[in-house]
């Protein structure tokens, strides 16, 4: 039988602790603005540097029992990269968040990042234009700070005070000198 479809959708899985988990196969535009400008960012500030920004589509190897496709990760180790993709612990992981896999995202794969040394964790939500950052303290991924965009409506009902207290960027803890603006985050997301 042909189809009229160009071509077939391949879903892509990954495994969580064990269990294999089926993600979406084509994520929105959105999705996919938020992580090639965040893929961009670190591309542009570590361009020369040891470590590197993978983006989207890149297997990550953490474990025997875990192996995802985060939407970007830095790794500063050139030894972890190979030809099928990422063997252990990046220093940075973010997810953008879908319906299908925040869930997972939040959870169980937050719980393996963490085990296996993750240093910064980003949950990323395209409609609300939020980022979640989490640095691992002690062991474990502590929230450090949720930014958020705000928008104008809210703005115009805030004292002067609380706009300027309202962060626009923030910074990696990784890179103390790179000041990452929400705005470069959600570039062109409707």
């Amino acid at each position: 039988m042909e189809s009229t479809l160009a071509f077939q959708e391949e879903l892509w899985e990954e495994r969580v602790d064990g269990q294999i988990v089926a993600m979406s196969p084509r994520p929105s535009p959105n999705h996919n603005r938020v992580a090639f400008n965040i893929a961009r960012i670190f591309a542009n500030y570590l361009d020369g540097r040891t470590c590197e920004a993978i983006a989207d589509g890149t297997d990550l190897y953490l474990d025997e029992e875990n192996h995802f496709i985060p939407d970007m990760m830095v790794v500063c180790d050139p030894e972890q990269v190979g030809g099928d993709g990422v063997h252990g612990a990046p220093d940075l992981v973010v997810e953008v968040l879908s319906p299908t896999t925040a869930k997972h995202d939040r959870g169980r794969k937050k719980d393996a990042y963490e085990r296996n040394g993750v240093r910064e964790y980003w949950l990323v939500e395209p409609v609300s234009k939020m980022v979640e950052q989490y640095v691992l303290q002690e062991g474990q991924l502590r929230l450090h700070e949720v930014y958020a965009v705000h928008p104008e409506v809210m703005l115009a009902k805030m004292t002067e005070q609380e706009r300027l207290a309202v962060k626009k960027e923030f910074r990696c803890s990784l890179y103390e000198d790179l000041s990452i603006r929400l705005e470069d985050i959600f570039r062109r997301v409707l």
